[in-house]
């Protein structure tokens, strides 16, 4: 049968499973939009395009399934480029589907003509430009399978206005038929297991690190079978956040620039470090050298451009995280580390995170009563900066996928637009956005889609009238020269926030803050809580750029 070209992407994306799309409409894109009017898949309208990657991202991020965002031609596709270059650094699943002006006149500089696929082709694992009508439906099905193979990353889709408008022959695509040249392979290599089985049985102080891979690819079971079977403490990275419950006696949190001491002094004193479906980044592994130095590394990974990459590996697993820690599980055989774990016990003990409580509303006290109010069971996503860290640090994540938030490429303003795509995902959750006020100003008008389409997200925002962290580094590593860092402190949340359509609050005190919490929880509406904080509150410990857990701040 004959088809609407946009007929077949609404047609192919239902069929797919898609029940959710975060867009703006605009003349490049007309013709799908139009299509999407007679079809029960639901739109969500943002404000502003950037969001809509957010929101396609945060819905990824806890369901699993890959998000979808529209976008018109020219400074329409030009703004979700920030949006997919956070999915791409974080392996976040997203399509994103941009109107093109006509074939005929791509390449004469037309209105609103850029070339989105060029620009977004090294921050997505891949980028069409559909030319040929009769292959637009095998595009999208094998769009979806490069996003979601492997390791999972943003696809785009440029789409010109004629192919949407004219009438081409479909015919259903059959998934088995997607001939997609890098499919990971699925099986194991089992000498080289049996190798790094050898290192397990013989370690004395192993530590696991596990990163957002193995929530990718949904081993956390097995990641918690394998650490009990191998008796082997584990520490994560911020993407690794709800892969090892944290209440689990082997838990030592997360670790890196500012991760618990603990976490890094116990790879730092390790024999040996398993790392699984995590990357070494910057943040972990600042000082390579200084990482873990008499340790061997085994570096599990579904991506063979990352084993080595950033830390000498001695021995390499490429494979998905779920099938390698199946195989390890049957094989390694281990006794009791009792020594090392005595040893941790001591860090943790006199390395535990702290802050001063001297009655005054304090950030870290306002993340552990969130914590303690949900029981841990709550979405929490965050924007960047001091109150990212405060919320890795002092949340007690016991699940995977209730972590939403921009680790590789620190994106400010992700936060709230994430939050609102994680709770359209997950309805039956608490998604509460954990803000700064520098960061939120940046996509703070997403209010306005929450109010809107009353998704009921708790944003907290932790109001200090500075740009958190910069200051921080300004304080401790330019000698206390605050260039550019003091924000407008007449700005209101609360009235902005009410302008919008969002009740708001304003608390000062750990009593109020407690007051409106339970409020926020009880309702089901977007409300938002601005806390007043000291500008000088800092995050602690903080292991400088480039250095080891030898230089590291505490005070």
């Amino acid at each position: 049968m004959k088809l609407q070209g946009a007929e077949i992407v609404i047609k192919c994306l239902k069929d797919l499973g898609v029940d959710v799309i975060f867009g703006y409409p605009g003349g490049a894109i007309l013709p799908i939009y139009d299509a999407l009017y007679d079809s029960d898949i639901k739109h969500v309208l943002v404000a502003h395009e950037q969001m809509a990657a957010h929101m396609a991202d945060g819905y990824a991020r806890v369901t699993g399934k890959p998000g979808v965002c529209f976008a018109t031609s020219g400074p329409g596709a030009t703004n979700l480029v920030t949006g997919i270059a956070n999915a791409y650094m974080d392996s976040v699943p997203i399509i994103a589907i941009t109107g093109q002006v006509g074939r005929n006149l791509i390449g004469k500089d037309s209105f609103q003509e850029v070339d989105i696929a060029g620009i977004t082709m090294p921050v997505t694992k891949h980028s069409y430009i559909v030319k040929d009508p009769e292959k637009l439906a095998y595009i999208i099905y094998e769009a979806f399978e490069i996003a979601t193979t492997g390791r999972p990353g943003p696809v785009l889709i440029d789409i010109p206005k004629d192919v949407q408008s004219m009438m081409i022959e479909y015919e259903p695509v059959d998934k088995n038929a997607i001939n997609y040249d890098h499919k990971v392979k699925k099986g194991v290599d089992y000498a080289i297991v049996d190798r790094a089985v050898q290192l397990i049985n013989k370690s004395e102080r192993p530590v696991i690190y596990a990163g957002g891979g193995v929530i990718s690819s949904d081993a956390c079971a097995e990641l918690v079978e394998f650490a009990e079977k191998a008796d082997i403490p584990v520490t994560t990275s911020l993407m690794g956040l709800g892969a090892f419950p944290e209440d689990h006696p082997l838990s030592l949190g997360f670790l890196g620039m500012h991760g618990s001491k603990y976490a890094n002094m116990a790879v730092y004193c390790s024999d040996l470090v398993i790392a699984i479906g995590a990357r070494f980044s910057d943040r972990v592994a600042g000082k390579a050298t200084g990482f873990a130095p008499d340790a061997r590394i085994i570096h599990i990974d579904i991506d063979p451009a990352e084993i080595g990459k950033n830390i000498k590996t001695n021995i390499g697993i490429v494979g998905d995280a779920k099938a390698v820690l199946k195989e390890l599980i049957n094989r390694v055989n281990v006794p009791y580390h009792k020594e090392w774990h005595e040893q941790l016990a001591g860090m943790k003990e006199k390395y535990k995170f702290k802050y001063k409580r001297d009655g005054s509303l304090k950030p870290q006290y306002v993340v552990e009563r969130i914590s303690e109010l949900t029981g841990g069971d709550a979405i929490i996503a965050t924007e960047v900066g001091q109150n990212q860290m405060w919320a890795a640090q002092y949340y007690n994540f016991t699940k995977p996928r209730t972590f939403v938030t921009s680790g590789g490429l620190g994106t400010m303003g992700f936060g709230l637009p994430a939050a609102i795509g994680a709770k359209i995902g997950r309805p039956d959750k608490k998604v509460i956005n954990i803000a700064g006020d520098g960061s939120i100003r940046m996509n703070i008008k997403s209010l306005e889609t929450a109010a809107l389409y009353h998704v009921p997200v708790i944003t907290v925002i932790l109001n200090n009238n500075v740009l958190g962290m910069v200051r921080q580094w300004q304080t401790i590593l330019y000698k206390k020269r605050y260039s550019q860092t003091d924000l407008n402190p007449s700005l209101d949340f609360v009235k902005l926030s009410q302008a919008y359509g969002v009740d708001a609050l304003r608390v000062t005190t750990p009593e109020e803050f407690d007051e409106a919490m339970k409020k926020a929880l009880a309702e089901d509406k977007p409300l938002v809580i601005e806390c007043m904080i000291d500008k000088d509150e800092k995050v602690l410990p903080f292991i400088p750029a480039g250095g080891s857990v030898e230089d590291t701040i505490e005070e």
